[in-house]
């Protein structure tokens, strides 16, 4: 059965197979339970037939028809027993990032037919301190409110809500009425950092975990994401980082803008290959921009940081002090990353104090 596609961009008000309009700009939105972002399931009803961790998986799901595992049918996602003798199942969530607010939920219930939700509902809640995961899982909590009310799902789709809530959640919970199964849950919204009290501490201004925000490229391809150089971590094989296809032109370029998470001055600059290893760019160059609005590629106001630099394979590359240029007492909110003359790179990550 085919699954209609849905892109984040592309959330909305509907409880039916949603269709591309009330569109979410796409720099303003990540998912914030992305196991990509190191989120975590802290408890759950059941997971009989799927485990719930399946839900937060970043890849879209796949099928395997005629495979079993001892409880059943294997599927990609998340499936509870049937005959349940509450109201609902459900599992809870800490999000990947400290703290977000939510602008759409998305449910996927693909290849979920027969064995569907039936219909699903979302909680949130900020809690926040050494013993907040014990406390949110407590059947006594009481700090849930609703981030989506009790929707309807059908069999093998995908499903979006926008959501138009500013008040940040810590964890989430979904509850799934009566039971059955969900192949993908995915929580966008905008990150909600929590920096150091200390403006002198360095920090990651590029991460994801503190609000940076990949807003352009040159291209995508092989079904690698922009978004992916802002993880955490190194990943696990090639697929997890941002490659570009070959190119065959004289004097190609390829590029990246990032919004950073807060406006700072840049001390140290990685550029991570992990994994690229016959495919890494030959080199890349680093420049700056200090502004509101969304930059321009070839706009003038773009200040070199880091002259050309030659890459290498499967390798962190450390650019510091000397190797940087005008960054002493200047403070910036973008930058672009240009690789030479294409390829494929795993992680960029800016070092620096807030300003």
């Amino acid at each position: 059965m085919e699954v209609q596609a849905l892109s984040p961009e592309v959330i909305q008000d509907t409880t039916s197979a949603p269709t591309p309009s009330d569109a979410v700009p796409a720099d303003l939105i990540d998912n914030l339970i992305s196991s990509s972002l190191n989120s975590s399931v802290l408890a759950f009803s059941d997971e009989w037939f799927a485990p719930a961790s399946n839900l937060t998986n970043p890849k879209p799901p796949i099928r395997r028809p005629g495979v079993f595992v001892p409880t059943g049918a294997w599927y990609d996602g998340w499936e509870t027993r049937r005959h349940n003798p509450e109201p609902y199942d459900w599992v809870i969530l800490k999000l990947g990032v400290a703290s977000g607010t939510v602008k759409g939920v998305e449910i996927d219930t693909a290849f979920f037919d027969g064995n569907h939700a039936e219909a699903v509902e979302v909680q949130g809640c900020f809690d926040v301190g050494e013993d907040a995961d014990e406390k949110v899982v407590r059947k006594e909590y009481a700090g849930w409110r609703e981030v989506l009310g009790r929707r309807a799902c059908g069999a093998s789709q995908r499903h979006a809500w926008k959501i138009n809530d500013k008040s940040e959640i810590t964890h989430v919970r979904l509850c799934m009425f009566p039971d059955g199964g969900i192949a993908r849950f995915r929580l966008y919204g905008q990150v909600v950092p929590v920096f150091p009290t200390s403006t002198d501490q360095e920090v990651e201004l590029s991460s994801a975990l503190m609000g940076g925000m990949v807003l352009s490229a040159s291209e995508e391809y092989f079904g690698s994401s922009k978004s992916n150089l802002l993880l955490p971590g190194r990943g696990v094989d090639m697929g997890g980082g941002w490659e570009t296809r070959r190119s065959r032109g004289q004097g190609h370029v390829d590029w990246v803008i990032v919004r950073l998470g807060a406006r700072g001055e840049v001390k140290r600059i990685v550029v991570d290959t992990a994994f690229y290893r016959g495919n890494y760019p030959q080199s890349m160059k680093i420049d700056a921009w200090d502004s509101e609005g969304v930059p321009n590629t070839e706009h003038p106001q773009w200040k070199e940081v880091l002259g050309v630099q030659k890459l290498g394979p499967d390798k962190e590359h450390e650019y510091a002090d000397s190797s940087l240029s005008n960054v002493d007492g200047a403070a910036f909110t973008h930058l672009k990353m240009t690789i030479i003359p294409d390829g494929g790179v795993k992680r960029l990550r800016v070092f620096g104090t807030r300003v």
